[in-house]
């Protein structure tokens, strides 16, 4: 929902299960073609058992295109553009079989986007797909039609969180980093004493009477790296009562009935897009007007600071320890 993969794209892989062969591919290519000395005439694309396959670059002719592909592999998360979230291509198999019975999904699929952090489940088999003719009045049905699955895990690339937060409450003086010991591989960072690659700052700005306001900035420490089309996903009692956001779009993620605390903010298209390295444009900010419940919630007997905190779902991102003090949850230790 809120996970976009950047370039270099992705990179899907599996095994065969028998022998067989990609004669030919729209919308993609394997990487490699493998062993195709058996084949004297007609030449498969690719004879690897084990083949990976990439999205082809943006402008490619059209006789190698296929619906939602063409982008070098960069995708956008759903709940940002839909549209953008979806990578197709097609390939015409070879020593497969000629029916339902005779043909075996492969398997030990995997997935890069770009780097590690992905597994995949086996292929299922299931209903077969149909699909409309271009004139819309015909359907026609896949001979077999298998799914899987793709999650994404942090442990898996590093047990070192890639970002992290620091909250501010005017009530308190003290501002809270939470220190990080991210490493990345080829990066420059910027020397600072949290030694995070990128930051969240949650600053409670202020308390009105029906409302509280808080400006989140989002920086970025790497000389080396810019982020396209970045995603912040937080957790907040609060947020079902939120007002306005400014320079940021909203999409709420999760409703239990009236529950609502969780929602993505992402760029506007031409203005907030583009978190530039670090330096002086490397950051992107937004203020956050929230509409107090009486009730259910204020700042004094509620909870100032994020539950959670996701930045371009790469991690969980780290939080500092929020304690209460004295009956005061807004108090930070």
């Amino acid at each position: 929902m809120y996970r976009h993969i950047t370039s270099p794209g992705w990179t899907l892989g599996w095994t065969w299960a028998k022998k067989e062969v990609i004669w030919s591919m729209v919308g993609a290519q394997a990487t490699a073609q493998g062993d195709c000395s058996k084949f004297k005439v007609n030449i498969p694309h690719s004879c690897k058992k084990t083949p990976s396959v990439v999205d082809l670059l943006p402008g490619v002719p059209m006789n190698q295109r296929f619906s939602d592909c063409c982008k070098s592999g960069v995708m956008a998360s759903w709940g940002q553009d839909p549209s953008a979230a979806v990578s197709a291509f097609q390939l015409s198999v070879g020593h497969s079989g000629t029916s339902n019975k005779t043909v075996t999904p492969p398997k030990n699929f995997y997935l890069l986007g770009p780097g590690p952090g992905y597994t995949c489940s086996a292929a299922t088999i299931v209903p077969p797909s149909v699909s409309f003719l271009p004139d819309g009045r015909r359907t026609t049905q896949a001979m077999m039609t298998w799914t899987l699955d793709c999650t994404y895990s942090q442990l898996l690339v590093s047990e070192n969180p890639t970002c992290c937060v620091s909250l501010n409450d005017p009530k308190d003086s003290r501002m809270l980093n939470q220190k990080a010991l991210a490493k990345e591989d080829g990066s420059m960072l910027q020397c600072t004493n949290h030694r995070c690659p990128i930051r969240v700052h949650w600053h409670v700005k202020a308390n009105y009477r029906a409302y509280w306001r808080v400006k989140i900035t989002i920086t970025n420490f790497n000389y080396l790296m810019n982020y396209t089309q970045w995603t912040l996903v937080a957790q907040h009692p609060n947020f079902n009562k939120l007002a306005n956001v400014s320079s940021f779009v909203y999409k709420p993620l999760i409703h239990y009935g009236a529950i609502n605390d969780t929602g993505m903010f992402y760029s506007i298209k031409n203005h907030s897009d583009l978190l530039m390295e670090a330096g002086p444009e490397g950051n992107v900010q937004t203020e956050l007007l929230v509409g107090k419940d009486m009730k259910a919630f204020t700042l004094e007997q509620g909870w100032a600071f994020p539950f959670k905190v996701y930045l371009m779902a790469m991690s969980e991102t780290e939080l500092p320890l929020v304690a209460e003090e004295d009956g005061d949850p807004n108090k930070i230790t």
